[in-house]
């Protein structure tokens, strides 16, 4: 990039980071990809005036303080977000959902070291509600949870990219990752709150429906389910609870945050039958349990022992589910989204644009 271009250029807004003048955006790639800045695909050089353009759309100082992570004690400011957030393909417009995530990750409830050091290999669901969804365009239909729209394809890559550069979550390193899923390169998505009677996410979980919000969860990756055979509320939803007991078999036994991810076909049954989340909640939260004893059916005989007929339910509390309405308008498709490892990590809820200096308010 030009000298003039390089981050930490003399300007209007001062910059701390250290500058860098590559001759040109290939050397700039590869300048990044020997330094491991980078999540493996190519990234937008992140020149001072864009770095720049993000801190002023959020109100942000470059030295603002967006948290500490508490393991290592390693403070976050915007500057190094926003570096990150340009690198990934943000606009400024995404940049204050990319605080507001990374914010949320910061409180001591979702646990941020342990669910980017484990073996486990979870990744960062990002989860949007509110006004902003519309105004950065973010989609919830067609291709929900991939390549669905621009705007949530860069937030998620962000968040990986600044775990990567800002606290070394990297592969091998603080990453300890066994497998990993491919939402370690972007795992955002947007409610559809246009298509649906059900309350956005974030007001289920105490915000008021007019505030933009985030809701981030250690996860892992999508299991996708198929029902196009009934219209009926319990039958919908036993075929997504087996699939969170299957989780239970295979995975972890542990109660925590699972997603359900329902697309319009199948919403439209459980709406029209006057199903609210609420109920859906409930009825989950009945049925998604095994016996201890069910472990040795999958090969795990050794850990039942004498408490096969122990009970274990998927999650603590009907709220440990978060219901999400997301997907295309056709398919009696769905999907599960199941917890790292129990409540060890918490889903946490945080409003996008509040003051990052002020005590603010999240669940």
């Amino acid at each position: 990039m030009p000298a003039k271009q390089a981050l930490g250029y003399p300007g209007p807004m001062q910059l701390a980071s250290k500058a860098y003048d590559v001759d040109d955006v290939w050397a700039a790639q590869e300048m990044f990809h020997a330094n491991g800045w980078t999540d493996g695909l190519p990234v937008v050089p992140p020149t001072r005036e864009a770095v720049a353009a993000c801190l002023e759309w959020a109100g942000a100082e470059p030295a603002q303080l967006i948290g500490v992570e508490p393991v290592r004690g390693v403070a976050i400011n915007a500057e190094k977000l926003a570096i990150n957030a340009v690198m990934a393909g943000c606009l400024p417009m995404h940049f204050p959902v990319v605080l507001a995530c990374f914010a949320a990750m910061l409180r001591p409830p979702f646990l941020l070291h342990g669910a980017t050091a484990s073996t486990g290999g979870c990744a960062v669901l990002i989860i949007l509600n509110g006004p902003i969804r519309q105004e950065i365009g973010a989609v919830g239909g067609f291709n929900a949870l991939g390549n669905s729209d621009r705007a949530t394809a860069v937030i998620g890559r962000a968040i990986r990219l600044a775990l990567i550069n800002i606290l070394e979550v990297r592969p091998g390193g603080i990453d300890r990752s066994t497998l990993g899923h491919p939402g370690k390169f972007s795992f955002c998505i947007a409610e559809e709150e246009e298509a649906t009677g059900w309350a956005p996410l974030s007001v289920q979980r105490g915000l008021p429906p007019e505030m933009s919000a985030v809701t981030v969860m250690a996860a892992g990756a999508p299991r996708q389910i198929m029902n196009e055979w009934t219209t009926e509320p319990e039958e919908i939803l036993e075929t997504f609870a087996a699939e969170i007991r299957a989780n239970m078999r295979h995975y972890s036994i542990w109660p925590g945050n699972y997603a359900l991810i329902v697309p319009q076909q199948l919403r439209e049954h459980l709406e029209n039958a006057g199903w609210d989340k609420t109920r859906i909640a409930e009825f989950v939260h009945q049925r998604a349990r095994i016996f201890r004893r069910e472990w040795a059916e999958v090969g795990k005989s050794a850990v039942v022992r004498d408490r096969g007929d122990s009970e274990y339910a998927a999650m603590e509390s009907p709220d440990q589910l978060l219901v999400v309405a997301a997907g295309g308008p056709a398919g009696g498709f769905g999907a599960v989204i199941p917890p790292w490892l129990g409540d060890k990590s918490r889903a946490v809820t945080e409003p996008i644009g509040v003051c990052l200096d002020c005590e603010p308010g999240h669940v």
